[in-house]
């Protein structure tokens, strides 16, 4: 049997590999997502365009100014001479945020009284204007603490002291390249996979397949395993990068990555199995893989959390695979976890491989006849 098996999975990986449009899937697709995931795909802010409208003209409001063009974040675009400009800058899009000092900052700042900054925010991305008030709202408390410090002031009663744990500097390349791991490894597995089936019934090839001596578990078994091999070194490639290109820590246990990336793959390979025996043509399997492709991703918590979804559909995520590996690989990588962390997803992981594959072998069997 597994002689017959391994002469199907080198001619499976044969056809792969000497298919020119099969290669092109293989390597450039995966390339170009980790560049543009690894750089673009990411949460921080950076040259935030800013307007300032300072209307008291004083050293500490001229210190506070500077302490918003100091940093990383913001870049001022424009100074403001009247309220009248304001309107116009924000509905063009020219800044994201005004910084309006009021006329009686520095009097109320001597005479101990609150000393009001308006803090006007294009509201038109409700999530980039949460982060731009955060970093602001930061400069001002640090200014307002520097003041009390050096003019004598009472200290507040509590400070806040944050401090963020796995990921103390809050970059979030660390957040999204392991993420990459896990959406690059169900693509690519996905499309070969699913284009092995429809491959062969336009190549004319599928009949011949079917009346060879080999058992339809065999053929089964013959287009899986290429599917987990390559999805195996797509993975491995894209661990290596994370950690020697991207710097991201890879604190946990291997053991516990790559067995959660074995039933992961095995239940990519289980639908990819299920598209490619319904589909007639590799353009029909292409467009099943990506009508099941997009909804995994928006519903695994890669770039939106779970926990903010509506309930019906944080229940339905449980059946998604993407949801259970990018619980194990930021696990694995950012919280440093073992095996013993993870058997909820690798029994959910396991359950869905063991459905699909069954699922793709009654399909098969109803298909050949």
């Amino acid at each position: 049997m597994w002689q017959a098996v391994l002469a199907l999975i080198v001619k499976e990986l044969l056809a792969v590999l000497k298919d020119p449009r099969s290669r092109m899937v293989l390597i450039v697709p995966p390339l170009i997502q980790l560049i543009v995931f690894g750089y673009a795909a990411t949460f921080d802010l950076n040259r935030v365009p800013i307007a300032v409208y300072n209307q008291d003209h004083s050293q500490p409001s001229r210190d506070l100014v500077a302490r918003f063009l100091g940093s990383r974040v913001f870049t001022q675009t424009a100074v403001i001479r009247t309220a009248r400009q304001i309107t116009p800058l924000l509905d063009a899009r020219k800044v994201d945020l005004v910084v309006s000092i009021d006329p009686r900052f520095t009097r109320d700042l001597l005479t101990h009284r609150p000393a009001p900054v308006q803090l006007i925010v294009d509201g038109r991305d409700s999530n980039t204007a949460l982060i731009i008030l955060g970093y602001a709202n930061s400069i001002i408390t640090q200014f307002g603490l520097n003041w009390m410090r050096g003019h004598g002031a009472p200290a507040p009663p509590a400070l806040l002291d944050i401090r963020a744990r796995y990921n103390p500097t809050l970059n979030s390349q660390w957040f999204i390249v392991p993420g990459i791991i896990a959406v690059l490894t169900q693509v690519v597995t996905l499309l070969v996979v699913g284009l092995s089936v429809a491959r062969e019934r336009e190549a004319g090839t599928f009949d011949q397949l079917l009346v060879t001596p080999f058992t339809q578990g065999e053929i089964l078994l013959g287009k899986g395993l290429p599917g987990l091999l390559i999805g195996g070194v797509e993975a491995s490639v894209i661990i290596l990068a994370a950690v020697f290109w991207f710097d991201v820590p890879l604190r946990g246990s291997l053991l516990a990555l790559y067995l959660g990336l074995f039933l992961f793959v095995a239940a990519v390979i289980g639908i990819g199995l299920m598209i490619s025996s319904l589909a007639v043509t590799q353009q029909q399997a292409l467009l099943g893989a990506f009508l099941f492709m997009v909804p995994s991703i928006v519903l695994s918590g890669f770039a939106t959390p779970i926990a903010n979804m509506p309930p019906v559909i944080q229940e339905l995520t449980w059946l998604n695979p993407m949801r259970h590996i990018l619980i194990i690989v930021r696990g694995t990588f950012l919280e440093g976890s073992g095996v013993h962390a993870f058997v909820p997803e690798y029994l959910a992981l396991a359950a869905t491989a063991a459905l699909s594959l069954l699922a793709a072998g009654w399909l098969f069997r109803k298909r050949a006849y």
